[in-house]
C-alpha cells in the first residue's frame, strides 16, 4: 500500500470510530496530528488525510478540529509537541514522520494511529500485528528492513576497492538494528562500509564535506533519517548520487 493510500485509509474507517464516539460527548471532536517533518513536505499526504475524513462525514473546521504540530526535522521537539497535543484531550492522535515514539510515550489512553519505519513488535510499541493491544494501531512501512538490499545495489555499481558510505540517524528508533544490518551486509559483500551519523542539516553538511576529502571513494545516502527535506539535505542527497554514478 502506497503512503498516499495509507493516509487516505487512516482518514477513513480507522479514524471514524473514535471520532464518532467522541462526537457523542462534545460538538467538535479534536484530532491531534503530530509529525516529525515539515508541513511543506507532507502537504499532499495531509490533503489525502483530509479527503479520507470527508468521505466519512468529517470536514475540518465544520464538524472536526485538527490540531497540527510539526517538528520540522527537529526530533528533540517531538516530546514537547506530543505533550501539548495530549493536553488538548483529542479524540485521536495521528503520528507520522517519525513521531510515533513521542506520541506513544505521551499517552496510554488516547487512541493513536501511527506509521512505523521499523518492526513495532521488536521495538516494543505493540504486542503483535494482528492484536497490537493498548491504544496503538497503524501501519508498518518495511523500509528499515531494506538496508542490506540498498547496500547491495551500491556494491554492484561502485567499483571494487572503494569504500561505501552509509548515513545513519542515531535518533531513529531502529538505528541499532540498522547499524548491525549494514555492517553484516558489508562483511558479506567484502566491502568496507563507513557509517556516518547525521541528525541535522549541519551533520549532513559535515558528512558530505568529509566525503569530498576521500577523493570520490565514498558513496551513500540518507536512507532512514528523520532529517527534514530542506534544500541543504536535498543537496547532500544529490551529491551522494553524483558520487555514486562517478565511481
Amino acid at each position: 500500500m502506497r503512503r498516499r493510500e495509507f493516509i487516505t485509509f487512516v482518514g477513513s474507517s480507522a479514524v471514524a470510530w473514535p471520532l464518532a464516539a467522541h462526537a457523542q460527548r462534545q460538538p467538535m471532536p479534536v484530532i491531534g496530528f503530530l509529525n516529525g517533518q515539515s508541513a511543506a513536505t507532507f502537504q499532499y499526504l495531509v490533503a489525502a488525510f483530509q479527503t479520507g475524513l470527508s468521505e466519512n462525514g468529517f470536514v475540518e473546521n465544520q464538524n472536526v478540529t485538527i490540531e497540527y504540530r510539526w517538528a520540522d526535522g527537529h526530533v528533540e521537539r517531538l516530546p514537547e509537541l506530543a505533550s501539548d497535543l495530549v493536553q488538548r484531550q483529542p479524540a485521536l492522535l495521528i503520528a507520522a514522520g517519525g513521531a510515533h515514539f513521542a506520541a506513544i510515550a505521551a499517552t496510554k489512553t488516547i487512541p493513536i494511529i501511527a506509521t512505523f519505519g521499523s518492526d513495532p513488535i521488536k521495538t516494543g510499541f505493540v504486542a503483535s500485528l494482528n492484536k497490537p493491544g493498548g491504544n496503538v494501531t497503524g501501519m508498518m512501512i518495511l523500509s528499515s528492513d531494506l538496508e542490506a538490499k540498498r547496500l547491495e545495489l551500491l556494491h554492484e555499481i561502485v567499483q571494487r576497492g572503494a569504500s561505501l558510505g552509509y548515513l545513519l540517524d542515531p535518533k531513529f528508533d531502529a538505528a541499532d538494528a540498522q547499524r548491525q544490518t549494514v555492517e553484516a551486509a558489508g562483511r558479506a559483500f567484502g566491502r568496507q562500509v563507513r557509517i556516518v551519523e547525521a541528525s541535522s542539516d549541519a551533520d549532513l553538511e559535515k558528512a558530505f564535506s568529509t566525503s569530498r576529502g576521500d577523493q570520490g571513494r565514498w558513496a551513500g545516502g540518507g536512507f532512514q533519517s528523520s532529517i527534514q527535506q530542506s534544500p541543504r539535505s536535498r543537496a547532500g542527497s544529490d551529491y551522494a548520487i553524483k558520487t555514486s554514478s562517478s565511481l
